[in-house]
């Protein structure tokens, strides 16, 4: 079997949630299947530091080119030219004109809904893609042969909308990188340096995009700062918007406003240090599909707190402080109870490692290489009726009528 593995981004330096799914998928594929041969189709970048070549992985590089040029096009072109078997576009979208059996992996479905989620503080990049998603991805489901999600909860939205997908559609979880696991807490100094963080901090991720509720996690943070004698730092993993004070709506102190601390993107070898030496993680978000840095913070040793809407409560359970994403005072009085009921916070890292048993790569890869295997028999026995069926209308003709 010939299985082509669509990884348009995965070699940009600064990689996000898709890609590091994917990322994750290609690893443990590399591990557990020695018999099928596969191509991953990337678009030329700086970053390959993450792949490790192997007897039955071939890297194909393509030219650079926008993103749906490349995907309605170029892929393409190269799947036609390498006789892929099964491609496997892991990003919500793919190519509309391509006739070969097309698993999708459907992240979710956030663009095709509340359509402020994806406008509010978007770069022209982002615009431009969502748009894109919103034309492609309704003729795609129809097209897949399968549908793969991350979680029950995204798979409910995406059948209430699409019900007659439920027969194609299946749940994979998504996990947190080994690197998690196994973190080398020597390297923190140079880390610290790097980065300039204080001696002790609050953690979180944050960016314009509206479903990351930024302006009601930086009002929880205000509502702590004010209550607390001595209030940590806050430090956010990502890039600052540029107005970031004015979307939260309300006067921010300059003795507030420098214990916020935007660090930009951090590198993925970088990141679990950083949650490792943190008091917290908090990810309030609006809406997930799975929500990967829940599980992140569990397996670095911190206490989480999360959402209690979206997928959130699905992937936590009771590993996680749930609090309303609407509600800066909530998410302020979880903060307070983790600083100050240690009993409390040791039973979120107790149960949080617990959590994350529950989750590995191994297993989802296994699971998507089940997929794989099940359709290509399909394929195959498609293509056994089909012959069998032109051979019959050859020899066993109609007898003629007089």
């Amino acid at each position: 079997m010939r299985i082509g593995i669509e990884g348009q981004r995965l070699f940009r330096r600064e990689k996000h949630g898709m890609d590091i799914v994917a990322i994750e998928l290609i690893k443990n594929l590399q591990i557990i299947d020695t018999i099928n041969e596969y191509y991953i189709f990337v678009k030329d970048g700086d970053d390959d530091d993450w792949y490790t070549p192997s007897k039955r992985f071939h890297l194909v590089r393509t030219k650079k080119a926008a993103y749906h040029i490349w995907e309605q096009f170029i892929l393409p072109r190269e799947v036609i030219r390498y006789k892929i078997d099964i491609l496997h576009c892991t990003s919500n979208t793919a190519p509309l004109w391509l006739n070969i059996p097309l698993v999708l992996t459907l992240h979710d479905i956030i663009y095709l809904e509340n359509f402020h989620f994806i406008s509010y503080q978007s770069t022209l990049y982002q615009l431009v893609g969502n748009f894109y998603r919103r034309f492609v991805v309704p003729s795609i489901l129809k097209k897949a042969a399968r549908i793969i999600t991350v979680s029950n909860s995204e798979k409910d939205i995406i059948l209430k909308r699409y019900p007659k997908l439920n027969h194609k559609l299946f749940v994979i979880y998504n996990s947190m990188s080994d690197s998690f696991l196994k973190i080398d807490k020597s390297k923190y100094p140079e880390i610290k340096e790097l980065y300039k963080l204080p001696e002790e901090y609050i953690f979180a991720l944050g960016n314009s995009n509206q479903k990351k509720n930024l302006p009601n996690v930086l009002k929880a943070y205000v509502i702590y700062h004010k209550s607390s004698p001595k209030p940590l730092p806050f430090i956010l993993a990502d890039e600052a918007p540029s107005d970031v004070f004015k979307l939260m709506g309300m006067h921010i102190s300059k003795e507030i406003q420098k214990d916020i601390h935007f660090i930009g993107y951090v590198k993925n070898k970088d990141i679990p240090l950083i949650y490792a030496f943190s008091k917290m993680f908090i990810y309030a978000s609006l809406r997930e599909s799975f929500g990967i840095p829940i599980l992140e913070g569990m397996a670095a040793g911190v206490p989480v707190i999360t959402s209690n809407v979206s997928c959130m409560p699905e992937i936590a359970k009771d590993a996680a402080a749930l609090v309303d994403p609407l509600n800066p005072e909530e998410i302020a009085a979880a903060i307070n109870r983790i600083l100050n009921n240690r009993l409390y916070s040791n039973q979120l890292i107790i149960k949080g490692k617990k959590r994350i048993e529950h989750f590995a790569w191994i297993i989802s890869a296994a699971k998507v290489l089940e997929i794989y295997k099940v359709l290509y028999e399909e394929i195959k026995d498609r293509k056994t009726n089909l012959f069998m069926r032109k051979l019959e209308s050859y020899f066993i003709r109609p007898k003629k009528t007089s």
